[in-house]
């Protein structure tokens, strides 16, 4: 996620703790929907559709934490 901003998620990680927290969860997440998707959790397509959206909006919020760490 993010390859251009590596290096910058690296140092958020240790120096802000919101931000590792949400790129925390972001990854538990997507584990989560995998294992569903493989079925080695049990999930309906509606369980793992909810937990894709989620996903997407800490996506959305990670990406702008990163574009406003870059733009100072």
């Amino acid at each position: 996620m993010f390859p251009e901003y590596r290096e910058l998620i690296s140092q958020l990680k240790v120096n802000d703790r919101h931000f590792d927290s949400l790129f925390s969860k972001h990854n538990e997440l997507d584990q989560k929907i995998q294992h569903m998707e493989a079925h080695i959790e049990p999930a309906s397509h509606e369980d793992i559709e909810i937990l894709k959206k989620k996903k997407l909006l800490l996506k959305d919020e990670i990406y702008g934490l990163l574009k406003k760490a870059s733009s100072t």
